[in-house]
Formats: structure tokens, C-alpha cells, sequence
């Protein structure tokens, strides 16, 4: 059935600001629908409050309304654009979803003829309601958890005694597992209660008997309107139940699961998903497998919606869900749709995969002091990454290189835990690094059985394991001379990293890579083709292995590398990684405009990252995708491969930045601002030296690397004093400190936590005005994109201020000495694209806090505000293609725009939510309001004090 003409306008609802559980992953799905129905000519309208995403570019929608997500909203924009004949709502996440059933319970939908298309309202609500979902599962013979609903504390109370401990409480209509809870003894059970009956909308509880041990599985399904389905993924969770599947180590196929029962859950899924209700979309359903002979299978849940694991699913596979998902939902069939990746197969074939997928989430626990970091069925991450390989050993492997948590991989860095009883409570009580605690165990000579037992994680996994720390072993024995090609081949098919062999055989880094490349064990990059090679792929979208040598019978030798190098000029863009607090997704952002921008210059474009929630590792953004670690031994073997002209490393936050050192070493160009100055700028001392030539005022400072040179300094400043430590991001460890025994405990402990550092101590200009400026240079000109001011005082980070464009009260002569001091700064520094520079204001006199030459997280923000494409400008200005007198820029905005930071606090209810200088907002959303009168600014200006913690 072709698609449906009567569809010409289509509105989609977005995700709104990131929070943890509900992260970029829409916004991905988001931007591949908007591109799937603009293909078919289809106007599209989206409601989105998230500046910082590429969904809410103006190139991606035809009309796109950066307003909050309410009805009153939704009731403007139809409005304003009466031809609306349809609503998408299965893109944005549950935020998106819960928005639909409002405005449909309101009986907008109704009043203006909009279709909701892509879900069934009735199967989203059966879905929802876990008591009506129960009711269905068991009418159609799906098993299911003993289970009961709650919607008093008394009734609670009558379940449990009932069905008896361990139990969970799940809360209904939430994101992330939001109230979701294990109860293990009944003790706990009336606090757990209580939360989960008021964290739900509707005041109501799910009460099961909890599956302790049994393994967890979901299938990623997609069905059109003629009843077909395929089922593009089965992706199994180390982690047994019991760990909120955002929180979860997932692989993909699944690992230990027999083709027997694998087939009777496919069955059953599609059976659940015909259940439901009669809707052409993505859907994804979650199964629990008892660990025993019987494999006896039991339904969590299902969601009608694309999920956090379609664009894992649609990474991992390389079939775009989202996309897909769109085209069914305005009237397509999957038979008449393309295979996008090779293009002469349909959208009915179902992938299959000759690689092993790993995906780990990534943590900030470190940014909520006094929070409880055990796993469990509520959603903690902020992130997460994705690696393929060959086999689990090397994916996993991948991985672990991808967190950016200064580990290289598993074992073999000499940072593992070594006392007993802190393996045996991290392995018990499932942390954030268990997924390395389990390798220390094994080292530590804890039997595998023992492991399994406490853990319940399945047995191969733990296999394999011990396998790397065999191979670890044998390794140890050998010097660098001694070490044979086969052992050193087996390390890199099993994902071990050059430094990891190094700390092994005790020698440098650089030594194996000379060793390995003398043998010739050189990565060879591999397509991810759907279909296990049976069709030939289109798309440039590589993963790196090492193979053994092929011989021909001619008696040719040569391993097979799928990633041909062309003749054109080439740009490398390298990604920020995994998203975290202080680097989420504005850098994602950056990286696809520059991607953009490149390919406008002729170039051509290789991106490297390993997010699976971005656009920017969407297999047709850049002309050759790289899914790989963005971590020195990976992107240096590309390098060596492709040869570019060089590496754009000023769009990908802190992650590419600190990589600039490496590049310039090896003699690799820096497109844009050059190591030299970015360096300059990070070294405390250098860069105070050049605003004293320049004229230029700064708070008092010094810096320390032991704590009595901070008690000396400390002499010398005046308290108070903020004190940070250098190459970090988000303000990571940044504090004031009010007197000597403060500024000790703290310096003590970021030593321990952060060694080798150099700390830098600033006298703290309290009750001053912060602002920023964001600009763009060519080493010639300067032209500011954009002043904002803080409405927090001075001391909140940047990133969790309201901050106002242009700003609402500083005078002509403090923007005047802004204007001067960022020109200024700029060509000091050399600056070739983007800057960034942070000032305090006190006294009508202006000081610099800090310069940063690298894209912020606020150029998006002042992008779509302004309505210019500053990021393509910048690349350009980077390239040499054009100097900044080439734009004619034309920034428009009525009245004031205010980025107002969104918080995620609500995961960890005991948590200190004071704000001061280290960066705890997870995303934000943009305000739009004509003058200062306006109540909701008023209520901001009004509270700007009372966050402020010293």
C-alpha cells in the first residue's frame, strides 16, 4: 500500500531538554523522521524546546517552533498552520507520548481534524496501565511476573504481605524507571512505597514478584499496514533483571540464548505486538529468561514508541528504524521500502549481524556528592557508547576504550581493585564500574562460580573474561623483544590496547605500535553491511578488527580491508564520545555542521565517534562514518589510512581537544586554531601572561600542585578563593573554598582523585555579574556572535545559569569593554574558528574568568536564537575558504531569548541539589520573551540568589 495522499503537512512533537532516562537518542529519531518525510515531499512543523540539538535546526524542519511543550503550545502552532493533517508523537520519547494523550484527552486533535498517526492512543494507554496490559498478556497466553496494582498505601501493604520479599515497585506512566524500586526487605517497603505512589501521575503501582537472577532480553520490532513485521534486533543484557536496561551492559545478537527459544520469543513478540492495538511503527518489547534448561520466557513490557534501544538497535544494525518507522506510519509497506544500506533489497529483510555489538552506559556520579551509586531498576546514566568487533572480547574491549573514564580497557593498567571485601560489596551491590571489577575478581583468583553466583551473570560472558586475563598472563611473561606476532595478534583480535600490551611486557606505547606495524599487524576496517555480506552495501559505515594474513592459491598474501581511500581532499571531524554533564549534545551538534560545512567546500568528510544516540554517527551525515573509540591508538591508525588534510578537533568538545596534543606531536595539522594557542589558553600561567600585555584585568590567581603550596598561596589571595584543577570539563572539581581547613580537605582531594595536576587557585570576586561572549575569527577579524548574561550571580557554572541574549542590564561601557577584551583575546591567541570567553563583572570593571578556543555549549543556543548558521561559518573560517568579512550576517530576534538549564535531580532524591561552580545540568531548553516585564523572567531574576553555595 503506497503512501497515503491525503498526508501533506505532518507535525512532530520532540523530546524537549535531556534528562537522564530520556536522552539524545530521540533527538536522533527525531531528525531521521523529519529528513524520511521531507523525501516524500511532506511539510513538516516540529514542536521542540531543546536549542542545543540538531532536530532543531532550521534546515531540518519546514517550520520549526523552539517553544515549551504544552498544549497551549500545540493549540498556537495549529493555529497558525490550519493545514496540519496529522500528528507524529512516537519520536520524542515519553515526553512526546505523554503530550499526545493530553492534548487528546483536551480533544485538540478533534477540534482542528489532526490524525494521530505512527501509534494507537488506546495501545499506548493498554501499555501504560500495567494492570490492563496484565490482563491482555494473560488473554493471549504471554506469561508474566505474579503481579498487582497499587493505588493506596494500604493496598501496597495487603500485596506485599501477600507475595512476599524480594519485590519490585514499579510507578505508573514514568520515564527511566522513575520510582522504580527492589525491595529486599520489608523494612524498606513503606518508604518505597510512598515514593512510588507519588512519583506516578496517576498516584498508582505496579507490585511484582521480583525475578532475581533471570536473564533480560528485548526485541526491536517494526510492522506496516498490511501486518507484516520484522524484527530488526535481539539484544541481550549482561546484567540480569533487576538493572534498569539504560543501566545495563547490552550486546548484540544475543549470546546465550538458544535458537529454540530465541524463536518462541520472536513469536511472542509479534504476537504482543498485534495484541495491542492495529498501528504501523516501531515497537520494543522486553522478556525476562529463567536461568535454567527450561528457558521459561515472561514479558516485562513492550512500547509502542521507537526507544533508547531502536537508535542502539539502528547503530548496531545499520537499518535506520526511525526512518523507517516514518515512512510506515504515512501509509508505506516495508516490501515496497529500500534495505538503506544496500539499497537493492527491501525494508522486509531482516538484518543479520557477522560483528558483536557492546554497548556500556556512561556515569556522572561524581557530579551528585552523597548520591546512592548502585544500579538498579531507575535510570542513572547520562549517556552511553557503542563498540563493534569481531567478537565479544573485542567489542567489549572497544568499550571500555570508548568511556573516557582514563581507563584502556579491561585489567592491564594497574588501576583495578585489589582488596578483597570492596571486589566482593561492588560485585554484590552492582556498580558503575562493575564491568571491570569482575576482570580485578578473576585476577584476584575469586572462582568464576563464585562470581556468577553473587552476580547471576551468565556464565559464557564470565568465560570470556577469564579468557582476556589467561591471555593477560601469558603476555606478562615475555619482554617486548620476546613477544611473538602470533601472541601479539591474538591481544589485538581480543581488543587489547598498544598501552595495555605495554604495561604487560613493560615497555612504552609507541614500542608495540612499532613492533606491531614492523609485523604487519595492521586493523583492517570492516563494512557494517545488514546483511552479513550476502548483499553488497552502499554505505561507508566502518568498524576496524585485526585479521590473520589470507594466502591465495597464486600464493598472494594480504588481509581483506573493506574501507577503500579515495584521491579527494579529505577532512577528519572527530566526535566528543559518550554524552556526560558539561559535554551533552550541542558538541553533536557542531560536529554535523562541520560535517555539513566541509562537504560544502569539496571536501571529503570522515566523522569519528562512538555515540550511538547522535546524529552525527548516523550512517549518511558524513561521506565515511568510523563508529570507533574516540581514543589515540584508534584515531591515528584512521589518520595513517585515509591520510586527511587534516583533523577538525575544535567541534567535539573536551574529548577532541585534548587530543590536539597527541595530533601535533605526530605532525598532524589542527584544522583551525593550532595546538600552540589551545594550550595557551588551558595553561593557567601563559594565559594570564598574555592579558597583562593586552591591558587586560583578571581576578587574582596562582597556582599549586601540593597542598601546602596552596596554603601559601592562599596567604597571598584573600579568601574567598576558587579552586579547579586544569583540563577539565563541566567544572569538574571546581569549589570555593571560605578558609584554610576547607581549602586543604579540598585540595587533598582532588589530588587523590585527579594526581599530577596543577591546580589553579583564583581570589573569587564575590557578587560580581558573569557573562559570555561566543565569536568567530579568522587571525585577522573578529565578529561576535553573541553576548549573554547571566541572571545567577557570579559562582554558578556557566552551563546551569539562566543566561539572557543579549543581556538585560549591563551598561554601554561594560559592553564595550567586553566587545574589546574578546577582540582583543581572539587574535592573541591566534584564534582560527570558534572562542568562547567567560567574564566577570564587578564594579563596572570587566575580568576575564576564562577563554576557551573551541566551539561552547551555548553556539547552538545562539545559533537558532539569531537564526544564523555560526557553526558552518566557523568550519568554513577554519578551512581558509573564507574569512569572517565574507558573511553577510543578518541576526534577528525580537526581544530576548534565555537558555534555562533542566536538571535531573529527581534520580537522586538525597543528593545536596545546591549549585555552584562544577556543572550538574543534564540539558536545557530555550524561553523566547519580548521584553523584561515578562512574569516568567521576573520569577528567575527573583530567585537568582538562593542556589548560590559556597
Amino acid at each position: 500500500m503506497p503512501k497515503n495522499e491525503k498526508l501533506k503537512s505532518i507535525l512532530i512533537i520532540g523530546s524537549g531538554p535531556i534528562v537522564i532516562g530520556q536522552a539524545c537518542e530521540f533527538d536522533y529519531s527525531g531528525t531521521q523522521a523529519l529528513r524520511s518525510l521531507r523525501e516524500d515531499g511532506i511539510e513538516t512543523i516540529l514542536i521542540n524546546s531543546n536549542p542545543a540539538t540538531i532536530m532543531t535546526d532550521p534546515s531540518m524542519a519546514d517550520h520549526v517552533y523552539l517553544k515549551s511543550l504544552n498544549t497551549k503550545s500545540i493549540i498556537e502552532i495549529l493555529k497558525e498552520h490550519p493545514q496540519i493533517d496529522a500528528v507524529l508523537p512516537t519520536m520524542g520519547g515519553q515526553t512526546a507520548l505523554n503530550l499526545c494523550i493530553e492534548a487528546d484527552e483536551k480533544g485538540i486533535w478533534e477540534d482542528f481534524d489532526v490524525e494521530i498517526i505512527g501509534v494507537d492512543i488506546d495501545a499506548i494507554n493498554i501499555t501504560e496501565d500495567r494492570e490492563q496490559f496484565r490482563e491482555l498478556m494473560l488473554k493471549i497466553g504471554i506469561g508474566m511476573a505474579p503481579q498487582a496494582t497499587a493505588n493506596s498505601y494500604l493496598k501496597g501493604k495487603e500485596i506485599a504481605q501477600e507475595f512476599g520479599f524480594p519485590l519490585v515497585i514499579r510507578a505508573s506512566y514514568t520515564l527511566g524507571g522513575a520510582g522504580a524500586s527492589f525491595v529486599y526487605k520489608e523494612e524498606d517497603f513503606d518508604e518505597l512505597l510512598t515514593r512510588g505512589l507519588e512519583v506516578s501521575p496517576i498516584h498508582e503501582v505496579m507490585i511484582d514478584k521480583a525475578l532475581i537472577g533471570w536473564k533480560e532480553y528485548e526485541l526491536e520490532l517494526l510492522r506496516d499496514n498490511n501486518d507484516n513485521v520484522v524484527i530488526i534486533c535481539a539484544i541481550e543484557n549482561m546484567d540480569p533483571m533487576g538493572i534498569h536496561t539504560g543501566d545495563s551492559i547490552t550486546v548484540a545478537p544475543a549470546m546465550t540464548l538458544s535458537d529454540k527459544t530465541y524463536q518462541r520469543m520472536r513469536d511472542m513478540a509479534i504476537h504482543m505486538m498485534r495484541s495491542i492495538g492495529d498501528f504501523a511503527g516501531g515497537c520494543n518489547v522486553q522478556f525476562a529468561v529463567s536461568p535454567d534448561e527450561n528457558e521459561d520466557i515472561i514479558a516485562i513490557e513492550i512500547n509502542p514508541r521507537v526507544s533508547r534501544s531502536s537508535a542502539l538497535a539502528s547503530k548496531a544494525t545499520g537499518y535506520p528504524i526511525a526512518k523507517i518507522a516514518a515512512k510506515l506510519a504515512i501509509g508505506y509497506t516495508l516490501d515496497e521500502l529500500d534495505n538503506q544500506i544496500t539499497k537493492s533489497t527491501s525494508a522486509l529483510f531482516e538484518p543479520t549481524l557477522d560483528y558483536v555489538i557492546v554497548k556500556i552506559p556512561r556515569w556522572n556520579f561524581d557530579k551528585f556528592e552523597g548520591s546512592d551509586r548502585t544500579l538498579g531498576l531507575q535510570m542513572k546514566s547520562v549517556g552511553e557508547v557503542m563498540a563493534i568487533g569481531r567478537s565479544f572480547q573485542e567489542a567489549l574491549h572497544k568499550a571500555t576504550q570508548s568511556l573516557e573514564i582514563k581507563r584502556n580497557g579491561l585489567g592491564a593498567d594497574g588501576k583495578g581493585y585489589k582488596d578483597y571485601d570492596t571486589i566482593i560489596k561492588k560485585l554484590t551491590y552492582a556498580s558503575w564500574d562493575r564491568v571491570f571489577v569482575i576482570y580485578d575478581a578473576i585476577q584476584m583468583g575469586i572462582p568464576l562460580s563464585r562470581i556468577h553466583e553473587i552476580t547471576k551473570i551468565d556464565m559464557w560472558f564470565l568465560k570470556q573474561y577469564e579468557e582476556l586475563y589467561n591471555l593477560e598472563k601469558e603476555i606478562s611473561t615475555y619482554t617486548i623483544q620476546s613477544l611473538t606476532r602470533e601472541l601479539i595478534l591474538e591481544a589485538k583480535q581480543k581488543g587489547f590496547a598498544d598501552r595495555q600490551i605495554a604495561h604487560m611486557v613493560g615497555c612504552y606505547e609507541s614500542e608495540v605500535y612499532d613492533k606491531r606495524d614492523e609485523l604487519g599487524i595492521k586493523r583492517v576496517y570492516k563494512l557494517v553491511d545488514t546483511c552479513a555480506a550476502e548483499f553488497k552495501a552502499q554505505t561507508p559505515y566502518f568498524y576496524s578488527t585485526f585479521e590473520a594474513e589470507i594466502e591465495t592459491p597464486e600464493g598472494e598474501i594480504y588481509v581483506s580491508n573493506e574501507s577503500a581511500v579515495t584521491d579527494r581532499k579529505k577532512i577528519v571531524v572527530l566526535g566528543s564520545g559518550p554524552n556526560r554533564i558539561g559535554q551533552g549534545i550541542e558538541f553533536d551538534y557542531c560536529c554535523v555542521h562541520g560535517v555539513l560545512a566541509s562537504a560544502e567546500c569539496g571536501y571529503e568528510t570522515i566523522m569519528i565517534n562512538c555515540n550511538p544516540e547522535t546524529v552525527s554517527t548516523d550512517f549518511d551525515i558524513a561521506d565515511k562514518l568510523y563508529f570507533e573509540p574516540v581514543f589515540w591508538e584508534h584515531i591515528y591508525d584512521i589518520i595513517r589510512h585515509e591520510k586527511p588534510e587534516g583533523v577538525i578537533v575544535q567541534l567535539g568538545g573536551q574529548t577532541a581537544l585534548k587530543l590536539a596534543e597527541k595530533l601535533d606531536r605526530y605532525g598532524i595539522k589542527i584544522i583551525g586554531t593550532s595546538f600552540q594557542s589551545l594550550d595557551l589558553a588551558e595553561d593557567r600561567g601563559s594565559f594570564s601572561k598574555l592579558l597583562k600585555d593586552n591591558n587586560i584585568p583578571y581576578p587574582e590567581f596562582d597556582t599549586a600542585e601540593t597542598a601546602d603550596e596552596a596554603l601559601e598561596v592562599a596567604d597571598r589571595l584573600d579568601f574567598p578563593i576558587l579552586v579547579r584543577p586544569s583540563y577539565v570539563l563541566g567544572g569538574q572539581g571546581m569549589k570555593i573554598v571560605i578558609n584554610k581547613q576547607e581549602l586543604e580537605e579540598h585540595v587533598v582531594d582532588l589530588l587523590r582523585k585527579i594526581p599530577n595536576n596543577k591546580l589553579l587557585l583564583d581570589h573569587y570576586l564575590d557578587g560580581a555579574i558573569e557573562a559570555e561572549a561566543d565569536a568567530i575569527c579568522d587571525g585577522e577579524n573578529v565578529y561576535i556572535i553573541g553576548i549573554m548574561e547571566h541572571i545567577e550571580p557570579c559562582g554558578i557554572h556557566s552551563g546551569d545559569s539562566n543566561a539572557t541574549l543579549p543581556p538585560f542590564n549591563l551598561g554601554e561601557f561594560v559592553m564595550q569593554q567586553i566587545k574589546d577584551h574578546t577582540h582583543k583575546i581572539a587574535l592573541a591567541l591566534n584564534t582560527v574558528g570558534l572562542i568562547n570567553i567567560q567574564f566577570a563583572i564587578k564594579d563596572d570593571m570587566v575580568y576575564i574568568i576564562e577563554a576557551n578556543p573551541r566551539a561552547s555549549r551555548t553556539v547552538p543556543f545562539i545559533a537558532k536564537a539569531y537564526g544564523e548558521p555560526y557553526v558552518n561559518y566557523a568550519t568554513k573560517v577554519m578551512l581558509g575558504e573564507k574569512k569572517v568579512t565574507d558573511f553577510d550576517f543578518k541576526p534577528h530576534l525580537d526581544g530576548y531569548a534565555i537558555k534555562q538549564p533542566v536538571f535531573s535531580f529527581n534520580k537522586f532524591p538525597n543528593v545536596n541539589k545546591k549549585l555552584g561552580p562544577e556543572m550538574k545540568s543534564t540539558g536545557e531548553s530555550i524561553l523566547f520573551i519580548d521584553d523584561l516585564k515578562d512574569d516568567q523572567f521576573y520569577d528567575l531574576y527573583a530567585r537568582r540568589k538562593m542556589y548560590l553555595s559556597k
